[in-house]
């Protein structure tokens, strides 16, 4: 069976009034730099043979204090990239209140597309395919994946079976980590949202 340790980046300064998204440049901030050490402490120990990351910035930030302890080079995997949140990208929640897609996409996570980018239901078929490869290189190990919240749901949500709108139902917050164990026989959640110390 295929471990997976799945860790949302650190916090950085945009988290909670801004949408972030795919923006360049969104750098962990102090906090968000504490969390990714942290998480190289819990998870140093638990024989990794691989860490892969998001290409975002936020992303490889966390996942290089992990790849260093545990000697591995942090690769960037697409499959486990941010949300494509479209003409939302960078815009505040405030802005967004009244805006009837967001209601929408928040209402029927199912259903719903992010205007000019990504339905969620197309996140969760990128990240399972993402997965598969990576149990089929390493089928009876672990690995890490540094990812973001919405992209750990689709996983999480995969893995459990549970319908898409039942999104807003569970937390995934930064620098926390969520275990799963997979393989031909099916799939099992282990831990969800596991903070560690910063």
């Amino acid at each position: 069976m295929t471990v997976v340790f799945l860790v949302r980046h650190g916090a950085h300064d945009l988290l909670g009034h801004t949408m972030a998204g795919r923006m360049p440049g969104v750098a962990l901030n102090q906090r968000g730099r504490a969390q990714a050490q942290a998480i190289a402490a819990r998870l140093c120990e638990e024989r990794l043979v691989a860490v892969h990351t998001s290409p975002s910035q936020r992303a490889r930030e966390t996942a290089m204090p992990l790849a260093e302890a545990v000697g591995l080079p942090a690769v960037v995997d697409e499959a486990f990239d941010e949300i494509d949140i479209g003409r939302w990208t960078g815009m505040g929640f405030a802005a967004l209140d009244g805006d009837s897609d967001w209601q929408r996409w928040n209402a029927v996570r199912g259903q719903a597309r992010c205007p000019g980018g990504e339905s969620f239901a197309e996140v969760q078929t990128r990240v399972a395919r993402g997965l598969e490869a990576i149990g089929d290189l390493h089928p009876e190990a672990a690995v890490a994946i540094v990812s973001h919240a919405d992209a750990i749901k689709a996983m999480l949500m995969f893995f459990l079976g549970l319908p898409l709108d039942f999104h807003g139902r569970f937390d995934i917050d930064p620098g926390s980590i969520s275990t799963a164990v997979y393989g031909s026989w099916g799939a099992k959640v282990l831990r969800m949202n596991e903070g560690v110390a910063a």
